[in-house]
């Protein structure tokens, strides 16, 4: 039987009991309808299942009594960062719920010269804060216990200055370059808007150490990109087998 995960913000340990917040006591009682004793696991990014069983203190206020604890293991040895410019409708939704189940430690929503979206500061703030939802929901989904970091918008010229990584690659269709190094144990992927990044930022990018990077002879939409490029690198340095 499918156990139900929820994540907690709050600190876990064995032995301990934890009220939920409204929104995940509201979908555990009046949702999933619940009984109590139902059994549960909790996570709260810190890599560890917690299992224990459902409290209910009354009609909306959910609780869980947490009975063990567990490293999980779903974690890819391959750590990913993914910068990739921000685009109109739910395309950046789905990348951050994509890149969630294939991994990914860090998405840094990107502005760039073809960017046509322009966000006030307090609507970024906000976007950000929706985009970091959708990867808790996402980890909750697939089984993860490390849920991946949203950072603050920012300009693509800025983040690719001071990204980290022992591997950086810059997807455009105007590369030549298909095949990836021998080894890699941290990615840096650089993803363009759907206009596609400009001749001087691809230039800018290879500048600090980026390598153009294609992965066939047809263009990908900017949420297709990183969907298709993160599974190649989770099969070639991380968990992925085929």
């Amino acid at each position: 039987m499918r156990i139900n995960r929820i994540f907690t913000p709050e600190p876990l340990s064995k032995g301990s009991t934890i009220e939920l917040d409204a929104g995940a006591s509201l979908h555990l009682i009046k949702v999933l309808r619940l009984k109590p004793e139902s059994p549960l696991e909790l996570f709260n990014g810190d890599g560890f299942n917690y299992r224990g069983k459902l409290l209910i203190q009354g009609k909306r206020v959910a609780a869980v009594r947490i009975e063990s604890c567990q490293l999980n293991g779903s974690e890819s040895p391959l750590r990913t960062r993914l910068g990739i410019v921000i685009s109109k409708g739910d395309r950046m939704d789905f990348v951050v719920q994509k890149s969630t189940e294939l991994g990914i430690f860090d998405v840094f929503p990107l502005t760039s010269e073809r960017c046509d979206i322009k966000l006030s500061n307090e609507r970024g703030q906000k976007k950000r804060e929706h985009w970091q939802k959708v990867a808790i929901a996402a980890s909750e989904q697939c089984g993860r216990s490390v849920v991946p970091t949203i950072h603050e918008i920012q300009p693509l010229s800025a983040w690719i200055g001071e990204i980290e990584a022992d591997t950086r690659l810059v997807m455009h269709h105007r590369a030549s370059n298909t095949s990836l190094p021998q080894r890699a144990q941290s990615v840096a992927l650089l993803i363009g808007p759907e206009g596609g990044l400009t001749e001087a930022e691809v230039s800018a990018a290879v500048r600090h150490g980026f390598e153009p990077f294609v992965l066939g002879p047809r263009v990908l939409r900017t949420e297709t990109a990183p969907i298709a490029a993160l599974s190649i690198l989770q099969t070639t340095f991380g968990d992925f087998t085929i």
